[in-house]
């Protein structure tokens, strides 16, 4: 009897190991007859670029590059130590609401990481003197400035310009505005004493993001567009981004940006600036960034950082007026401070560090990108 059951047992091992030899050998004829198939896909498509997904450098990571202020970071990418990436991203709204600055901060970063850097700066308002640039120290023999008369101009230098522009090129593209752009019919029809509407405008705007939009992701370009803003008609009034539809559709990020004055008395010190993220990639739309800038100082970089601080508990606010950081391991309090006395790198820096905060910032502004398909994102930091 135990050789009998012995033999049923080898037998069945047989079995099992020659099933599974099977199985591999099906596997592995599956995956070559779709390796094969790639590669034919491949091989026949007329775009030289074309390549399978994973090795796509088109997909792979992308350089990010970090501003000065932690929560313009967060505006651009949800991250404290992020910050942008190439493509388009538009800051609109009034005038006199720090759109030019925002992008020449951005601008300035770009230049920083890349010593070779180039910026490609077309102007329409001529409102941005070099002062602006010094203040951000942006060299400016590092600057082609390309003054505008029309979008149809600004349509054929910038394409102009895109052809020639390898993908390992370090250049920044900032249009400062494109909201004060007429449009060459409009001209002509002043000249020629015409005064019906130009329906043209819109459509050559759309055209431009059209075209240009494919060029700065195939070659790692960063642009920056300013743009104004109108009130909508309704009951309730919005602002929109002007120019049409062209911007909403190609643009990485849009920024609509706010004001309110910053007042000590009757005494105007400056302006706190907020970021509204009409549309972002990356970061929660409707999401609000705060952005103090005073006259003294320019622009104040811990600028709404305490809010998200006081939030995760990080910083407390024991008595009116007064703020103390917490060590988050032994709970122990650092000495009471006035708000004044915190907006420095001493208050900061171990708070900008500390993983769990930054984890907390992450998760308050990026889209959950695995909820699309109903994943939750724990399920994914655990995967």
């Amino acid at each position: 009897m135990a050789i009998g059951i012995n033999m049923d047992k080898d037998y069945e091992e047989d079995i099992r190991l020659e099933t599974k030899t099977k199985g591999k050998k099906k596997k592995d004829e599956e995956k070559g007859e779709r390796k094969s198939l790639l590669e034919r896909v491949k091989k026949n498509s007329t775009i030289k670029e074309s390549s399978i997904l994973s090795k796509s450098k088109f997909f792979n990571a992308k350089d990010m590059i970090s501003t000065d202020v932690p929560m313009v970071n967060v505006a651009l990418s949800g991250r404290l130590d992020g910050g942008f990436v190439p493509g388009l991203t538009t800051f609109a709204g009034k005038s006199k609401h720090f759109k030019t600055a925002f992008s020449l901060l951005m601008a300035k970063a770009f230049m920083k990481k890349y010593s070779e850097a180039v910026l490609l700066f077309y102007d329409s308002e001529f409102g941005t003197p070099k002062s602006y640039f010094e203040s951000f120290d942006i060299d400016m023999d590092r600057v082609i400035h390309t003054p505008l008369l029309n979008i149809e101009q600004l349509k054929s230098d910038i394409m102009n310009q895109l052809q020639d522009i390898e993908r390992d090129d370090k250049i920044f593209i900032l249009v400062d505005s494109i909201g004060n752009l007429a449009s060459k019919k409009e001209i002509d029809d002043s000249l020629a004493e015409k005064t019906a509407a130009d329906f043209t405008r819109a459509k050559q705007i759309k055209s431009l993001f059209r075209m240009v939009t494919p060029y700065l992701n195939l070659k790692d370009i960063p642009m920056v567009v300013v743009n104004h803003t109108y009130k909508t008609m309704e009951l309730y009034s919005t602002d929109v981004v002007g120019g049409g539809s062209g911007s909403y559709y190609a643009s990485d990020n849009i920024f609509i940006i706010g004001r309110q004055q910053d007042k000590d008395g009757k005494e105007l010190m400056g302006y706190n600036f907020i970021i509204n993220v009409e549309k972002s990639r990356y970061v929660k739309e409707k999401s609000i960034i705060p952005i103090n800038v005073t006259y003294e100082s320019g622009i104040e970089k811990y600028s709404g950082l305490m809010d998200l601080a006081l939030e995760f508990g990080i910083v407390d606010k024991p008595v009116q007026g007064w703020y103390c950081k917490i060590n988050m391991k032994t709970g122990e309090q650092e000495p009471n401070l006035r708000l004044d006395d915190t907006n420095n790198s001493k208050f900061w820096d171990s708070i900008l560090s500390d993983e769990n905060f930054k984890e907390f910032v992450k998760r308050k502004y990026t889209i959950a990108y695995g909820s699309i398909m109903g994943k939750t994102e724990e399920s994914i930091s655990e995967k």
